[in-house]
């Protein structure tokens, strides 16, 4: 009699590293929720960020939760300290200045950058990304008014075609992202018009202008967010 046959499972392997990206890139959308409620100001500044309760508004596991929250640390939006957690970071009015004035000198480099290659692709982007933010500046969508604002800074980086200045910059406008949150609505529609002007002048290839419009907008946007701030006793800058 020949022995029994034996049957041998095979186990479906899963593609390699799926599980660590499937984590990753929830830990990726759980950060951008969350910077989309700093800056929109649904967390304010001080504003404890406690990991259980996140994990149940957002119906996830306190792993992503944690991981999203060291990834805003470093983006300068959230401060972790031990025994305390974490929470929304307040900054000082000293260091918003400095901030605002590092920004516009080199968001004015950039601009000038940007006049001089001209790339037409990325004008194009920019031109698409103009309209859609001042149909968000009527219409007044936070959100949208957050997303495009830094959707336009961000191709407006890329026309510089600098791979230094734009790592620079991307770490900066993290960095001053609150310092101008309290403008998103108050200041939408200004804001927009001054964004087409330096547009008008990056395709005309006015390098002086483009530069100076950049750098006056971003002090233009501070002096308006510290002014509101002046306006909130025991507020953040």
């Amino acid at each position: 009699m020949n022995p029994p046959r034996t049957t041998k499972t095979r186990h479906r392997q899963a593609p390699q590293g799926s599980v660590g990206r499937d984590h990753a890139s929830l830990a990726e959308r759980v950060a951008a929720e969350l910077r989309r409620g700093i800056l929109t100001r649904r967390f304010r500044p001080g504003e404890r960020l406690i990991e259980e309760a996140l994990s149940e508004e957002l119906g996830v596991s306190r792993i992503p939760i944690r991981e999203a929250l060291r990834v805003l640390a470093t983006e300068g939006l959230v401060e972790v300290e031990p025994r305390r957690g974490a929470a929304v970071a307040n900054v000082t009015p000293e260091i918003a200045r400095d901030m605002v004035e590092v920004r516009a000198t080199l968001e004015g480099l950039n601009a000038r950058l940007a006049a001089r290659h001209r790339e037409s692709t990325i004008v194009g982007e920019l031109r698409q990304v103009l309209a859609e933010g001042n149909r968000a500046a009527r219409s007044g969508d936070v959100d949208d008014l957050v997303r495009l604002n830094g959707a336009f800074h961000d191709k407006l980086a890329e026309a510089g075609r600098n791979t230094i200045l734009w790592d620079i910059m991307r770490s900066l406008r993290e960095r001053t992202a609150l310092v101008f949150a309290a403008n998103s609505t108050q200041r939408a529609r200004q804001d927009w018009a001054e964004h087409a002007s330096i547009l008008s002048a990056v395709i005309d290839g006015d390098e002086e202008l483009a530069s100076m419009l950049a750098s006056r907008h971003v002090r233009r946007a501070a002096d308006s967010a510290f002014a509101a701030a002046a306006d909130r006793p025991g507020r953040e800058p």
